[in-house]
């Protein structure tokens, strides 16, 4: 676990609540939404439930909090940042996301892209919030990959990354090694590349462009 959340200094007991926004962080991370009870979390941050549900509202409120503390966490979105080219946003983005989901000083997988993706009928609003947590990802690899794609393609290849970055994050969760999963990113990146390079063959009559090619 991560470092005592409730210090003594000489009197009462003090409530940290960005510590306790952190544990709880790794507590849903590690067991997700509905794998972590009341008693969990107060026996982790160490106060009575009275005191979480004064700082947070709910168990759901913690939930929303230790996603957005989730949010600023490096991830895959950081290796679209200095790209100079297609073929290098695609590589960061597959990179960073692997260097993410299998960091030994945090919890394997994405909190965001498996959470919640079954839930019971009461936790559905959580559920949507995670949803619309997904999209806002991939509108904003769509985003960062218009720079080199018209939006209709831009938005059709960060759908399909995202459908790795689900996999790859699923694949880390049941122990997959980072040689691994470093050699599933390269064979997504490769059939982008060859996507790219057979759809521009197609549309030129067979011949072959160079600079149709990501660089």
């Amino acid at each position: 676990m991560n470092k005592p959340i409730i210090k003594r200094r000489g009197g009462p007991r003090t409530f940290d609540r960005d510590s306790a926004v952190e544990t709880a962080m790794t507590l849903f991370w590690r067991h997700g939404y509905e794998g972590v009870s009341i008693s969990d979390l107060t026996d982790a941050i160490g106060v009575a439930p009275p005191s979480l549900y004064a700082a947070f509202g709910s168990k759901a409120g913690l939930y929303r909090e230790a996603l957005d503390r989730y949010a600023t966490l490096p991830g895959a979105l950081v290796g679209l940042g200095q790209a100079e080219s297609l073929d290098m946003a695609v590589q960061g983005l597959l990179r960073a996301a692997v260097d993410g989901i299998v960091d030994p000083g945090l919890e394997r997988g994405c909190m965001v892209s498996t959470g919640l993706l079954e839930c019971a009928v009461e936790h559905g609003g959580l559920a949507r919030d995670l949803a619309a947590r997904r999209r806002a990802v991939r509108d904003a690899v769509a985003e960062a990959l218009s720079r080199w794609l018209d939006p209709p393609k831009a938005e059709a290849l960060a759908g399909y990354l995202c459908v790795v970055l689900q996999g790859l994050s699923v694949q880390a969760r049941d122990g997959g090694s980072r040689e691994d999963l470093e050699e599933m990113a390269g064979e997504a990146m490769a059939g982008i590349r060859a996507r790219r390079l057979g759809t521009h063959r197609s549309g030129s009559g067979g011949g072959q462009n160079p600079s149709a090619a990501p660089h």
